[in-house]
């Protein structure tokens, strides 16, 4: 059994065939694949997705993610849910799970909290929304401006962020084990940790969360993807991006 953790894949799986991780040769379904959010894979529907879906179910090994913010949260939510190593997923793929926000599991022999979702960066000049009668005018007035936008229902959800009850679960199940946990998995990163990664990035309601949970949490690594960085703080935080790397 053995654990692999990689960052954001925005619905490219490139990284897993055999030619780019050998090391898949010697894996079974009890050796698992860890996306630290932004899977991607659920985006236009199994008519279009599909083909990678199932290409991603064909590989040796089982594939866990968190989400993050570039997820199409309509689709995700309406995959079935069912329990899983303690805690609750959607099953896209018998082996592509979706570790659902605030839940704790037991994976590998170790207990992961994992809590997906972040604030997007990169919707500055604003969310379209398509019931707008102007709708087309604005979207290409936007599109020629090379404006950083996106489309309500298309290409942005406001699921991305937690709601108040994912929050409660997520405490409530941190509270259950005694705010104990070997690894946490999260999309973004705590508030107190965010500018060492990134200063461009400011702090919202679920770094704020994340950083309460850093706080009162005893755990031994923190995985999290979202900045397209590779790095290592305190030897207990972990950025990460396209690198596969294997958690001893």
């Amino acid at each position: 059994m053995s654990v692999w953790i990689t960052g954001d894949c925005h619905g490219d799986f490139h990284r897993f065939a055999a030619k780019n991780f050998p090391q898949q040769k010697g894996m079974g379904r009890d050796d698992y694949m860890i996306i630290c959010g932004d899977h991607g894979g659920v985006w236009a529907g199994e008519r279009a997705d599909g083909y990678k879906l199932d290409w991603l179910e064909n590989r040796p090994f089982t594939t866990l993610f968190v989400d993050g913010n570039h997820e199409n949260f309509d689709l995700l939510n309406a995959y079935p849910e069912k329990e899983w190593h303690g805690g609750r997923v959607h099953e896209i793929r018998p082996h592509v799970l979706h570790l659902m926000r605030g839940q704790i599991f037991d994976i590998g022999g170790s207990t992961w909290f994992a809590m997906g979702g972040a604030a997007s960066h990169d919707i500055q000049d604003g969310i379209l929304d398509p019931a707008l009668p102007d709708f087309e005018r604005r979207y290409w007035v936007l599109r020629r401006m090379n404006a950083r936008f996106r489309v309500l229902g298309y290409s942005w959800w406001p699921e991305e962020m937690p709601s108040g009850a994912e929050y409660a679960e997520a405490e409530a199940n941190l509270e259950r084990v005694g705010w104990r946990v070997d690894h946490i998995l999260t999309h973004c990163a705590p508030t107190g940790i965010l500018p060492r990664i990134d200063r461009g990035y400011r702090p919202d309601a679920l770094t704020d969360f994340l950083e309460t949970v850093r706080q009162r949490c005893r755990f031994s690594a923190w995985y999290l993807g979202h900045y397209h960085r590779e790095m290592a703080l305190e030897q207990k935080y972990f950025p990460r991006w396209e690198r596969i790397s294997e958690i001893g």
